[in-house]
């Protein structure tokens, strides 16, 4: 059965959930990506997204992302859409990548960016990667390069930090540098480990 061992990886924007996966998988967690699982499906559907958004999206059989991403957050009917095309596409697939990894009976985490902001998936555990708005809002302007009033409404779209800190059931820290960041994601991992007895 579906998610039975498996453990929601979440945070906010520019929380550094993607490094942190990458770090627990370096220290032997399996991990599936929903962003990756999505962004494979939106390629797939690139000529569902030109009838529905217009060519000016896809090139060379890719959707431009960040132009769609641009498009629907001001189209609340667009963004309804593109979900409803999408979602039950990706959910598939989650599930069937779930269902392969509960033949080891350990657990695994699944990267799911708005995991309490859905609710759609029955996962009874969930880690948050947690670093306070203020330092997710300097990171992601560095990032993406857009002004701070465009930032600050893409974090704002999303549930508050604090509040999926609260809801989640542990917590990794990066509200300081990489150094921390490793130290957080190596006991997370050597908890994960001797709570549920992983003897390899």
């Amino acid at each position: 059965m579906a998610f039975e061992h498996a453990i929601a990886l979440t945070g906010g924007i520019a929380s550094g959930k993607s490094t942190v996966a990458t770090l627990l998988g370096l220290h032997g967690l399996r991990v599936i990506d929903a962003d990756t699982i999505s962004h494979t499906i939106l390629d797939q559907e690139a000529l569902w997204i030109t009838a529905r958004f217009g060519a000016r999206f896809v090139s060379n059989a890719h959707v431009d992302r960040k132009a769609l991403g641009e498009l629907i957050f001001g189209d609340p009917e667009g963004k309804a859409d593109l979900e409803g095309h999408l979602h039950p596409r990706i959910r598939a697939e989650i599930e069937r990548q779930s269902e392969k990894q509960e033949a080891f009976g350990f657990p695994y985490l699944i990267d799911i960016p708005l995991f309490f902001e859905k609710g759609s998936y029955s996962i009874a555990h969930s880690v948050i990667v947690y670093a306070p708005k203020a330092i997710s809002l300097e990171r992601y302007k560095k990032r993406s390069g857009m002004s701070e009033e465009a930032c600050l409404r893409r974090i704002e779209s999303q549930m508050d930090i604090e509040e999926k800190k609260r809801r989640a059931t542990w917590i990794i820290d990066n509200s300081t540098d990489l150094k921390h960041l490793q130290r957080e994601c190596e006991a997370f991992v050597e908890m994960i480990k001797t709570k549920y007895h992983y003897k390899n």
